[in-house]
C-alpha cells in the first residue's frame, strides 16, 4: 500500500467506513488507527465512494447524499444533495470527478454534473420498473449497468440514452455489478447467492455470457474486481468473502473469521495483496490474499459496517 495512511492528498492511503452507527470514520490503513470520526445523520450508510483526487468522500443512505472533506477537521459534511427520496443504494465517480452517478430504491439511476455551482443539480436521470440496488460506471465512461429488484440490468448509454437489458435469473433481485479495470468483464450476484459473469467486447462493450458461479449458499451482497483483473471478491449473508481466480473461475480464497456476520462490502489495494472487508459485526479487516490470513482489524463501529472505501493512488 503506498503512501502513510493518513488521508488527505493523492499520495496518501485513505481507509473509510460506515454503517448503522451513523458515523463515518477514517482510519490510518497500516496501523488500524481512527483518525476522525465524521457524524452522518438521519440514517444508515449504504455505500461510500472516495473521489478521484481522495479529497472528499461521497456517502449515500436514506434520501440523502452528503460529501465529506477528507483534509480537513470539520466532522459534519460540506455539501448536502438535496430532493432524493427513499434510500440510496449506491455512490460513484466519473473519471476525473466531474460528475457522479448514484441509484436507489425511488427506481432511478442520477447523474450529478459536480462542475455547476451549488446546489449541485441532476443532470440526467434514468428510470426503471424497480428499486435500484447497483449501479457501476464502465471505464471508458459511456455506459453505466444498473440493476435491481426486478433482476434486469439495464445497460444505459450515456452518449445516446439508448438502454437495453440483460436478466441473468427470472425473479432473482441484482446486488451488485462490477466491471473489472479494463473493461472487459462484467459480474453480478444476486440474492440467491449466484454470480454470472459476462466478457465486455466491442464498442460500444456488448456483453456475451462467460459464467455462472455458485458463490455463495446465501445472499450474495457484493461483488469487485481486482485492480489487475486477475480476482473477483464476492461477499455475502453466509459470513464470508471469496475470492475467484478470473483465469478459470476457480476459489481462491475464502476469508473467514469466527465473529464475523454478514460482509456487506469489500476493497482491494492497488496491488491487489490484500483486501479490506467490512461486516456485521462492526469491524474491518485487512487480509493478505496470498497467504490467507488476517493481517489488521479495524474497530470502533458500535454497529454494523455496511460500506467501505479505500484509495491508495501514488502520484
Amino acid at each position: 500500500m503506498a503512501g502513510d495512511g493518513t488521508g488527505g492528498s493523492g499520495s496518501q492511503v485513505a481507509l473509510v467506513t460506515g454503517g448503522y452507527d451513523h458515523t463515518i470514520k477514517l482510519w490510518q490503513a497500516h496501523s488500524g488507527v481512527c483518525l476522525r470520526t465524521m457524524q452522518h445523520p438521519d440514517s444508515q450508510v449504504n455505500d461510500l465512494e472516495i473521489n478521484p483526487n481522495s479529497q472528499m468522500v461521497a456517502a449515500c443512505g436514506y434520501q440523502h447524499i452528503r460529501m465529506y472533506d477528507l483534509a480537513s477537521a470539520n466532522p459534519d459534511p460540506v455539501m448536502n444533495f438535496e430532493g432524493v427520496i427513499k434510500n440510496v443504494s449506491r455512490v460513484g465517480f466519473q473519471e476525473n470527478g466531474q460528475w457522479m452517478y448514484t441509484g436507489g430504491e425511488d427506481c432511478t439511476a442520477r447523474i450529478w454534473d459536480l462542475r455547476a455551482g451549488r446546489p449541485f443539480q441532476c443532470q440526467q436521470i434514468f428510470q426503471v420498473p424497480a428499486p435500484v440496488n447497483a449501479v457501476v460506471l464502465h471505464p471508458d465512461q459511456s455506459q453505466i449497468m444498473v440493476g435491481g429488484q426486478s433482476g434486469i440490468i439495464h445497460i444505459w448509454d450515456l452518449k445516446t440514452d439508448h438502454n437495453e437489458q440483460l436478466i441473468p435469473e427470472a425473479e432473482s433481485s441484482i446486488q451488485d455489478i462490477a466491471i473489472d479495470p479494463e473493461g472487459k468483464m462484467m459480474a453480478a450476484v444476486n440474492n440467491k447467492g449466484n454470480c454470472y459473469v459476462w466478457s465486455l467486447g466491442g464498442s460500444p462493450p456488448r456483453p456475451v455470457p462467460r459464467k455462472h458461479l455458485r458463490a455463495h449458499d446465501k445472499y450474495a451482497l457484493r461483488c469487485k474486481f481486482s485492480p489487475d483483473s486477475t480476482m473477483l471478491v464476492t461477499t455475502s449473508g453466509d459470513c464470508s468473502a471469496r475470492v475467484w481466480r478470473t483465469s478459470d473461475w476457480t476459489l481462491m480464497r475464502e476469508l473467514r473469521h469466527e465473529t464475523q456476520r454478514w460482509v456487506w462490502d469489500a476493497a482491494f489495494t492497488l496491488d491487489s495483496r490484500y483486501l479490506f472487508t467490512g461486516s456485521s459485526d462492526s469491524y474491518a479487516r485487512l487480509w493478505d490474499l496470498e497467504k490467507g490470513t488476517l493481517e489488521r482489524e479495524y474497530c470502533g463501529h458500535q454497529k454494523p459496517i455496511t460500506a467501505l472505501a479505500f484509495r491508495d493512488q501514488a502520484v
